[in-house]
């Protein structure tokens, strides 16, 4: 599929989607969220994909809804119409949150439910929207470049994209409302020691050590990463007998994979195993 605002490439078994948008920090206008699910939906159905890393272009990961400062600073657009994606939806007799709803539904919650490990590289400054969708991977790769902001309350409205569900899980509740009621950024080495950065690698191997690890989890067994995935986040809403319960059932799946037969196979082989999914 081609894409306008996204740059979307397999190596191998990664799906690398690259938000491409640079000179305006791949913020997003209408075109980049219909576009981002799109991608998210390809890489969730192609087969041969087993691990997705999303990042953006330039010197940001995403800048949030592009928002035209320069514009309403000389005047030339009120604030109420100078959001793309807000002025995208009035010019189509829509609302924001029909144009929003295929980004919500479909991106935020598509990464959570793809069956497959999800990575945020984030190359720089990552805000509003653009650190929801960060979230919304499990996990986040970054550099000394890297940083956060909830910058909705500056602006007097609300995060609207889950981070309010998935910063807390994230960071713990009292972290997660000092950065959503402050709206002040959160640097790289604040953020890596909150746990809102998995990894915190030197920006000349962002790249290389972020994909380095992608392709090792996609070596790994498709079926147990994908039941793993489904327990970790049907966890954090259910009681612990419950999750006992579905974790025997997805155990009992993975028992009979030829992957385990494969895995245990290696193992007493000493090398390494060629998993299928299977």
């Amino acid at each position: 599929m081609n894409y306008e605002t996204l740059i979307y490439e397999k190596r191998g078994k990664v799906a690398k989607i690259t938000l491409n948008r640079p000179e305006r920090l791949n913020a997003l206008n209408s075109t980049l969220i219909a576009e981002i699910p799109q991608a998210i939906s390809e890489a969730a159905k192609d087969n041969e994909v087993r691990v997705v890393v999303i990042t953006g272009a330039g010197r940001a990961f995403c800048a949030g809804a592009d928002f035209r400062y320069a514009d309403v600073r000389a005047g030339t657009v009120s604030p109420e119409v100078a959001e793309e994606p807000r002025a995208a939806a009035a010019g189509q007799g829509s609302d924001q949150g029909n144009l929003l709803y295929p980004f919500i539904g479909e991106a935020i919650l598509g990464l959570q439910r793809m069956g497959k490990p999800t990575i945020a590289m984030v190359n720089g400054a990552a805000a509003g929207g653009g650190f929801e969708l960060a979230l919304a991977c499990d996990m986040r790769f970054g550099s000394e470049k890297s940083r956060f902001r909830m910058v909705f309350t500056t602006i007097g409205i609300t995060p609207g994209a889950g981070g309010v569900w998935t910063l807390p899980r994230v960071v713990g509740l009292s972290q997660a409302c000092k950065i959503i009621f402050s709206g002040d950024f959160v640097e790289s080495d604040e953020a890596h020691r909150i746990g809102l950065l998995d990894a915190l690698i030197p920006s000349e191997r962002l790249e290389a050590d972020t994909m380095a690890f992608a392709q090792r989890l996609s070596d790994g067994p498709p079926i147990a990463i994908r039941l793993d995935k489904a327990m970790i986040y049907k966890g954090l809403e259910t009681d612990l007998e419950t999750s006992l319960l579905f974790q025997s059932a997805c155990q009992n799946i993975s028992l009979h994979s030829q992957d385990h037969v494969e895995g245990t196979k290696a193992f007493a082989e000493k090398r390494k195993p060629a998993f299928r999914g299977i």
